[in-house]
């Protein structure tokens, strides 16, 4: 029987009980070896200057360098730990997805809620994801800083999608089309569909409207991928796409549609 992996653990607290009750619940888990407790990123990177760690806990409100400063450091280095950010207010619950964080702890947090989120981290370490979550990082915070600065975001030129545990790069030149799915929109891809949470407007701002037209409430496509233009037996029209998919067109975006099939 093969054994399991060691995996290395870095938790960083401002508050002590905090860290006693994460270092608790850790021992529960001997799979996971606790490097070090800190109660600052002075401390946490004076530790990650000397220790290889796979996952570091990290609290979001701390004094000096908050969490998300810190995890932006992190996310430029060369071999970034995956990061699960620790946090009392519901607040930060969104900006860590945002950031495609592996996770998030929500305190108070129970035994079987951490070993979840443990076990997420594992399959995450076994694909290889750092890197990848890394690069999501820094995606986060430039867009973060441009509109803290009035600037505008740039085009997408990929999308960093996060499901199951796993994070994915999607270049833009991959998507076919978007539509709507309830709170995601799905990604339609050659060979596949990829769940995102987003919005199809957002979408379509973040867009090249040189190669992407809105057609549909529901729809986006590309332009390049739209083999022709065809008239239902209900006098609505819909596009053929070049992977077999057929989309309908709404009558307000029709006209704009076939100027652009056009050209």
């Amino acid at each position: 029987m093969q054994e399991k992996k060691i995996y290395k653990v870095l938790i960083v607290d401002d508050e002590l009980p905090a860290l006693t009750n994460m270092q608790y619940v850790l021992a529960n888990h001997p799979q996971w070896q606790l490097v070090a407790s800190c109660q600052s990123s002075a401390q946490a990177r004076a530790i990650l200057n000397t220790e290889a760690v796979d996952l570091l806990l990290l609290d979001i409100e701390m004094p000096v360098q908050s969490g998300l400063d810190f995890a932006r450091e992190l996310s430029r280095a060369p071999n970034p730990p995956l990061i699960v950010f620790i946090t009392a207010y519901n607040k930060h619950a969104v900006s860590a997805f945002e950031v495609f964080a592996l996770d998030y702890l929500l305190k108070p947090y129970d035994d079987e809620r951490f070993a979840a989120m443990l076990a997420r981290a594992e399959n995450s370490l076994q694909t290889k994801q750092q890197l990848a979550q890394g690069g999501a990082l820094q995606d986060f915070f430039r867009e973060h800083d441009a509109e803290q600065s009035g600037e505008s975001i740039p085009l997408l030129t990929h999308l960093v999608v996060r499901s199951m545990g796993r994070i994915e790069r999607i270049d833009v030149r991959e998507i076919l089309w978007l539509s709507t799915a309830a709170n995601y929109i799905e990604i339609h891809l050659h060979q596949r569909i990829v769940l995102h949470r987003t919005t199809l407007s957002s979408m379509e701002d973040r867009l090249d409207k040189q190669d992407f037209i809105r057609v549909h409430r529901t729809a986006i496509l590309r332009i390049s991928a739209i083999r022709s233009l065809e008239m239902g037996s209900d006098g609505i029209y819909f596009a053929k796409l070049s992977n077999g998919d057929e989309v309908r067109i709404s009558e307000s975006y029709l006209k704009a549609l076939k100027q652009k099939f056009a050209q």
